[in-house]
Order: structure tokens, then C-alpha cells, then sequence
């Protein structure tokens, strides 16, 4: 892995496995969790640096992905990821934290809520999954998700798939806003392209739902304070399918709808995501505090 890719942050060894976890700031602790197929580098970019005046951030790899190891390869549950984030955020002394979670990341931080509330302040969700969808995902992901799948084309694929197309795939995530400019180059697209995270990132995807349909069922256990962003115009994490329904469903949760913002509402509108996030710790009643002891490093 080139040298500007490599870890930005600490390296944990957590239950045999190497944890990833870039931390900036002092105050009330915040978490942050990414999307699929993503990496801290998407919330080092510009988000965190918006947050560290009055926040001490941890932003963590999620398993299989980053510089953070596979749990199993079978597709980590969000209430795996969350279990062994949540032994990280111990290790690295955090206290009763803010989670925020994008994406995929936003499912993580519901399992965390419902697993470990005594832990989570409040939740913000920034276009993240929280309800049971309609049908499928597609062939790509029931593809490459298997075991041969994984196995013959994963290689193919890391090999293969030449930058700009990376960058026409990311330029589809972030529509109809625009990628700002760098993003593509800061994320670091040959994290993502690796074999060993493809085959992680599509197996968690293609094995969400069930776990989501689980989780929906324990939401009523959600008390903390929940703030959601969420753009009109996601085609990935449709708002209809999750945000709103999820929205109805849990009192403590407050929806924000951004008019034709599509699925990256934290780069798209950062100003709303900061302000959803200073609204969450508000509503959780947490206020800036000491940072903890520091964990000895993997």
C-alpha cells in the first residue's frame, strides 16, 4: 500500500485484531462511523476539522475495511461492528460519546445504541440505513459477495478498474452534488479497491438487511436522543425507505430533510451536519470533559 494510504491514526489490537482509529480534538467525545466501502478518510477531509474546537473525534475503520482487520469472512453484522468498536472506545478511554454514522455507518450506530446505550449519548445519522428495503441489491453485490465471486473476480476488480471510472463511481455516490474537489485523491480509492475489502465491504452490504430487519424490531428500546440528515434527492439510502419511516417510528428521533442533496449530506451541506451534531450533544446533555488515558498501540 503506497505510503499516503498508510494508517493516519493508531492501531489497536482488539481481540486478536488490528483496529484503526484517527483521533483529533479535546472535549466531549464524539464517534465517527463510515459507509460502506469507505474509510476515516472520508470524514478527515473536512468534517472532523469542523468539530475538534469543542470535541475530542475518534473516527474508526470499520472492520474489514481501511487499515481495520476482517472479523470473519462471512460479512461482519452491524452489531459485530459495534461490539468490537466499542471495546476500541474503551481501550482508547472515550466516555459517553456522540455517535455519528453515515451510511452504512449510520446502521452500526443503531446496533451500538441498542447493544450498548449506557454508552451512546445520542445518535446522528447522516443517510444512514435503519429500515428493511424492497427486493434486492442487485447482481453485483449477490456476485461478489459469494464465495467464488469473491474469490475470482474481487482480483479482477482491484486489477482491473482503472481510476477514472473509481472516480465516475464516486462522482454517482455523492449525485446530484458534486464531488469536492480532491475528495477522489484524499480517500485513497486503492484502500477500497484492495481484494481482501472488496469481498468484506460486499458481503457486510448484501448481508444487511435481515440485520436491519432484527434491529427494527428492538427500536422501541432507543431512548437516547437521535438527530438524522437526510437528503431528498439519496438514491443509495433512498430517505422514503429509511429516514422517514424510521423517523415515525422512534420519538426521540429528529429528521432533517436537505432539498435536493443526495447522499453525502456531511460534504454536500457540512454546515448542517455540525449543527446537527452540536444539537445531538445538546439534547444528551454532554458537555466538553477531560480526554481519558491513552491505549497502548497494536
Amino acid at each position: 500500500m503506497p505510503e499516503r494510504f498508510s494508517p493516519t491514526g493508531r492501531v489497536l489490537c482488539i481481540d486478536g485484531a488490528r483496529v484503526h482509529a484517527h483521533q483529533e480534538g479535546a472535549g466531549t467525545d464524539l464517534v465517527l462511523l463510515h459507509g460502506a466501502g469507505g474509510n476515516t478518510r472520508d470524514f478527515t477531509f473536512d468534517l472532523m476539522g469542523r468539530l475538534t474546537d469543542r470535541f475530542r473525534v475518534t473516527a474508526f475503520d470499520r472492520p474489514g475495511l481501511g487499515h481495520t482487520d476482517r472479523l470473519h469472512t462471512h460479512g461482519e453484522s452491524p452489531g459485530e461492528q459495534a461490539a468490537i468498536l466499542e471495546k476500541a472506545a474503551r481501550r482508547l478511554g472515550l466516555g459517553r460519546a456522540v455517535l455519528i454514522g453515515h451510511s452504512y455507518g449510520g446502521a452500526v450506530a443503531l446496533a451500538w445504541g441498542l447493544d450498548h446505550p449506557d454508552r451512546v449519548g445520542a445518535i446522528v445519522s447522516l443517510a444512514g440505513a435503519a429500515m428493511p428495503w424492497p427486493g434486492g441489491l442487485g447482481p453485483y453485490y449477490t456476485l461478489l459477495s459469494s464465495r467464488i465471486g469473491g474469490a475470482l473476480l474481487a482480483p479482477l476488480i482491484s486489477a482491473l478498474v482503472p481510476g477514472a471510472l473509481a472516480r465516475r463511481a464516486i462522482a454517482g455516490i455523492f449525485a446530484p452534488d458534486p464531488p469536492p474537489p480532491g475528495y477522489a485523491e484524499h480517500i485513497g480509492i486503492a484502500l477500497t479497491l484492495r481484494p481482501d475489502s472488496l469481498r468484506a465491504n460486499t458481503r457486510q452490504v448484501n448481508g444487511l438487511k435481515p440485520h436491519i430487519r432484527a434491529m427494527a424490531a428492538r427500536y422501541g428500546e432507543l431512548s437516547m436522543p437521535i438527530e438524522i440528515l437526510h437528503g431528498t434527492a439519496d438514491r443509495t439510502v433512498p430517505l422514503k425507505i429509511h429516514s422517514r419511516p424510521f423517523a415515525a417510528l422512534v420519538p426521540t428521533a429528529h429528521l432533517v430533510e436537505l432539498s435536493g442533496v443526495g447522499h453525502m449530506p456531511h460534504h454536500a451541506r457540512p454546515d448542517a451536519a455540525v449543527a446537527a451534531i452540536r444539537r445531538a450533544a445538546a439534547r444528551a446533555g454532554l458537555s466538553s470533559g477531560r480526554a481519558g488515558k491513552g491505549a497502548a498501540d497494536c
